[in-house]
């Protein structure tokens, strides 16, 4: 409508994990009900929820659920529950739980371990190096690939990046490649902590929140399933290709 390209506004800051985060999640939450909440009063509608996270939000479960759905409770009801209760359990069963990315592909997943105990709060999952950010959690089974999961997730920022921001623009590609390599095993266990590094060049460096968004995922799968990472690594040094350079992608 300006005749601008399509770019985040200079000096607009990163409102991811911020209390403007918060403050636009609360006003998109209370605008759903705003109704209700003109009628019942603000104190009605702050009474659901925690002391910190007060409200009702929409809560959308999607992957190994029997019964993936959209949801409205109050803020702070468990993740155990939320599965249970509302989309019928993870696919064979609790126990069949490998990780759940709670508040969407933005942020950093956690474990099973982890998700048995979680609450649905900023300040809960903030607490486990995660976020509530939009409430749509994505639920990974045992039988998952996590390590193809972020890659793919890794893509989509890296097609998404408007390219305004040179830790955006670089990193989301540089990132991808490297995770590519790492499905398939055709690494070395340096590059783990290299695209740790990596992500946190890319983190809290760019104008708007998607250079966040873009290593998050990939921090949650290195704090919480280096292992897997480097079994994979182990199992393709056992079958070398001939002539297939490890690194070079990632020099790109």
């Amino acid at each position: 409508m300006e005749d601008k390209a399509e770019r985040p506004a200079a000096g607009a800051g990163s409102a991811a994990g911020s209390n403007a985060e918060r403050s636009a999640g609360a006003a998109n939450r209370a605008g759903a009900v705003v109704g209700t909440i003109l009628r019942r009063g603000a104190d009605w509608f702050a009474g659901f929820g925690t002391e910190k996270s007060t409200g009702t939000k929409l809560f959308a479960g999607s992957g190994h659920l029997n019964r993936p759905c959209v949801v409205e409770d109050a803020v702070g009801i468990p993740l155990k529950t939320l599965i249970e209760e509302h989309m019928g359990g993870v696919r064979g069963g609790w126990g069949n739980l490998k990780a759940v990315i709670p508040g969407g592909i933005s942020v950093r997943m956690i474990p099973a371990e982890e998700a048995e105990v979680a609450v649905m709060t900023y300040e809960d999952l903030q607490a486990r190096g995660s976020g509530l950010g939009t409430g749509t959690m994505i639920v990974f089974d045992k039988d998952a690939d996590l390590v193809k999961a972020i890659a793919r997730a890794s893509y989509f920022y890296k097609h998404e990046s408007c390219g305004q921001c040179t830790p955006c623009r670089e990193g989301t590609g540089w990132m991808w490649r490297v995770l590519e390599r790492m499905v398939e095993g055709r690494a070395e266990k340096q590059e783990i902590d290299m695209l740790l590094e990596v992500t946190t060049q890319v983190e809290g460096h760019t104008i708007c929140a998607l250079g966040d968004a873009a290593a998050w995922p990939i921090q949650g799968l290195i704090r919480h399933f280096r292992g897997v990472i480097e079994e994979r690594i182990d199992r393709y040094a056992t079958k070398p290709r001939v002539g297939e350079p490890l690194m070079v992608e990632a020099a790109e």
